[in-house]
């Protein structure tokens, strides 16, 4: 494990709403917390839609893996949303089984690291 572990604040977003984009807009749709050995991971699920695009139409379901959370809504931000400290994910092999896992659980085939 290296002796510098990178920690960031992450800002929860709110659900069912529709944020505009280019090309279209997404929407997270749920947030889960996932055990991972003696570990937590936080992630959101939502969809994609492109449907202002000059290149046609088209959507996705997806999950959004944020990382391990080392301080769940341990305060607020300035717009009152709960903000949580979070450790990415940047090993590779760690990666893939924990998209395996969100995949098996929620029947969603792609899935990203932030």
């Amino acid at each position: 494990m290296p002796s510098h572990i990178e920690l960031l604040d992450f800002t929860h977003p709110v659900l069912d709403r529709e944020v505009t984009a280019i090309g279209g807009h997404y929407v997270f749709t749920g947030e889960r917390r996932l055990p991972y050995k003696d570990r937590e991971i936080l992630y959101f699920i939502g969809y994609a839609v492109v449907d202002t695009s000059c290149c046609g139409i088209g959507g996705c379901a997806y999950a959004l893996v944020q990382g391990f959370v080392r301080k769940w809504k341990y305060k607020k931000n300035s717009e009152d949303l709960p903000v949580s400290q979070i450790e990415p994910i940047r090993d590779v092999l760690v990666q893939r089984e924990i998209g395996r896992l969100i995949q098996t659980r929620d029947k969603i085939f792609q899935v990203t690291f932030q």
